[in-house]
């Protein structure tokens, strides 16, 4: 691929930061834009604005044509065997509440069990926390090893008749490591359990199948794939999603209203209630085919160099110690310095242009099982470059040099 060719489709990349060319390394938190995707926020808003399903004008059906489009567009990206499968969502986040509140109330009983691992983003804790809580359920865990690996032995064990809903990371936003979705959804299957991914980071760096995982549930956000905000999917196979209560009541998710009775709507809008967010899912479209031209192969074998690189590049530097080492891993190399707290280094690499996430990146518990209040996450994307990286572990050096 040209990656310079590739870097020019994206505006933000020619901006400076304290004066020094903007190294963006925070992908994995959201990634950029490229122009196709901002042209078509801005030809929505001046062309077609207008509300969608409801309205006869022109406006009104080529607004409600290109929303929907979108909808096709992701049901190949993940291979569903229907339209009807994909529900548009804020993003992960809310396709993972959206379960939780609706086939989890309605399903959960006193006992039951749901199981997570020990790498999840807080957005899939805290919904299983309040259901189970609610329910009186017991929210099991499988651990994770020193190389940032989940202990399968240990999901055998947790695995029960009692199991419900098993919902696991496929790639992990703190240490990159990709999970073997399809083994633990196979394994969960044989007990009777359904299964959601969280599919966040791996829809912009895997080949996704979700009939081929055989999954229930595929959580994804517009954001980590070159789209915009507040824009996102959930997957769900349809017999599954049509026996679920509704999750949020008003226009769109109705047949008929009267004050004795409400009739609900077809799917997938007896999930989408409300005006949606039309146009950032006009221009999620132009997104996935930003993508699909790239090739996720080819994307894939550029982003695997640039962390084999930069894992070579930082490890050199004296004290560092990489959080999550697992043999299959994607885009995030994070680290600790010894001696040396995460923020200090975020911001002294912000002063020369260098972007990199610090923290706990809204994976607390996974910090604490390695005993650390956070790392330094540095994410990459396809328009990232060697150079980038070398620049990164310069920036890296000086830092350890003025901190220590």
């Amino acid at each position: 691929m040209d990656i310079e060719a590739i870097r020019n489709d994206f505006p933000i990349l020619n901006r400076l930061v304290k004066g020094h060319p903007l190294v963006y390394l925070d992908n994995a938190a959201t990634s950029q834009k490229p122009a196709a995707v901002i042209d078509a926020l801005v030809y929505y808003y001046t062309q077609l604005n207008a509300n969608v399903h409801r309205g006869i004008h022109t406006l009104a059906e080529e607004a409600t044509a290109a929303f929907e489009a979108t909808r096709d567009a992701l049901r190949q990206f993940i291979n569903a065997a229907h339209r009807e499968e994909i529900i548009y969502t804020k993003g992960t986040t809310e396709g993972i509440n959206l379960v939780a509140y609706t086939w989890g109330r309605k399903n959960l009983q006193e006992g039951d069990e749901v199981i997570i691992s020990g790498m999840e983003h807080h957005s899939n804790i805290v919904p299983w926390q309040i259901v189970c809580e609610e329910k009186k359920a017991v929210l099991k865990v499988i651990p994770v090893n020193e190389k940032g690996e989940l202990i399968l032995e240990v999901y055998d064990q947790l695995l029960s008749e009692r199991t419900k809903l098993v919902s696991v990371v496929h790639v992990s936003n703190a240490m990159g490591t990709i999970n073997p979705v399809k083994t633990i959804i196979d394994k969960a299957h044989a007990k009777g359990a359904l299964v959601l991914i969280d599919g966040a980071q791996s829809s912009m760096h895997l080949d996704i199948d979700v009939q081929e995982l055989d999954c229930d549930f595929f959580a994804l956000s517009a954001h980590k794939m070159f789209g915009p905000t507040g824009a996102g999917a959930l997957y769900g196979k349809k017999h599954i999603l049509e026996a679920m209560p509704v999750f949020n009541g008003g226009g769109e998710m109705i047949k008929e209203v009267t004050f004795e009775k409400t009739t609900y709507n077809e799917l997938p809008y007896k999930f989408e209630a409300g005006t949606p967010n039309i146009a950032d899912f006009v221009a999620f479209k132009p997104a996935i085919e930003y993508i699909n031209t790239l090739g996720k192969e080819n994307i894939r074998k550029h982003e695997d160099e640039l962390l084999s690189y930069a894992t070579r590049k930082v490890t050199e530097l004296e004290g560092v110690r990489i959080i999550g080492e697992a043999a299959e891993k994607a885009s995030v190399l994070s680290f600790v310095i010894d001696g040396v707290h995460p923020q200090d280094i975020g911001i002294l690499l912000d002063n020369k242009g260098i972007a990199v996430r610090t923290g706990h990146h809204c994976a607390e518990p996974l910090m604490n099982r390695f005993c650390i209040p956070g790392t330094i996450r540095a994410s990459f994307a396809v328009y990232n470059t060697l150079e980038e990286i070398d620049k990164l572990a310069d920036g890296l050096k000086k830092a350890i040099r003025l901190l220590r």
